[in-house]
Order: C-alpha cells, then sequence, then structure tokens
C-alpha cells in the first residue's frame, strides 16, 4: 500500500503564488509517474500535470505558463508551484502515484482558494 499526503493549500489573492507538495510513503519500489488533478465545486476532477518516471511533463492548458510540477525523487515527493493564480483555479487539488498495473493510488486533497 502506497501513502499520498498534500500540503500547502490556502487561501490566496488572484495573482498570487502557492506550492503544493505530495509526500508518497508504503510500498515503493521504483521511482513512479505522478500527477496533480483538481476537481472544483460542481465540476469534474481534472488533470492539472504529469511528470513521469524520467522527468517528462505534461500541463493541462489552463496552467501552461503559469503552474509547474516537480519531483524529489530521493523524498518520494512532487511539487506544484502555482503562480498567477485566478479564481477559477480554486478547487481541491489532489496528487495521484502510479505505482504499476491495479496500483494507482490518490491522495486526500488540499483546498486551494483563490479570492480577493
Amino acid at each position: 500500500q502506497v501513502q499520498l499526503v498534500e500540503s500547502g493549500g490556502g487561501l490566496v489573492q488572484p495573482g498570487g503564488s502557492l506550492r503544493l507538495s505530495c509526500a508518497a510513503s508504503g510500498r515503493i519500489f521504483s521511482i513512479n509517474p505522478m500527477g496533480w488533478y483538481r476537481q472544483a465545486p460542481g465540476k469534474e476532477r481534472e488533470l492539472v500535470a504529469t511528470i513521469t518516471s524520467g522527468g517528462g511533463l505534461t500541463y493541462a492548458d489552463s496552467v501552461k505558463g503559469r503552474f509547474t510540477i516537480s519531483r524529489d525523487n530521493a523524498k518520494n515527493t512532487v511539487y506544484l508551484q502555482m503562480n498567477s493564480l485566478k479564481p477559477e483555479d480554486t478547487a481541491v487539488y489532489y496528487c495521484n502515484m502510479f505505482a504499476g498495473p491495479g496500483r494507482l493510488y490518490w491522495g486526500k486533497g488540499t483546498l486551494v482558494t483563490v479570492s480577493s
């Protein structure tokens, strides 16, 4: 089993920045693809950014140029640096890890609220 714990969410004004962290622990045997997703009130969960085991990056069009995903393999931690935040970025942000067939894990999420 793998546990993922997100942190770093909070209330920020439009134009501000936040850095989310997701720490993984448990039965982790290799460097695995990880990602950030978000779910706004009344909407479906959507992809924000992903990072492969080799460091390949993918971003949703809505966050390109503003958000940066990175990872520290030694700490089994993935980060999401969010700059130039907009009210429409308000959501619960979740991280996940794909540890192999049948092994997709999710954290419980951290709330990001962008409001003046």
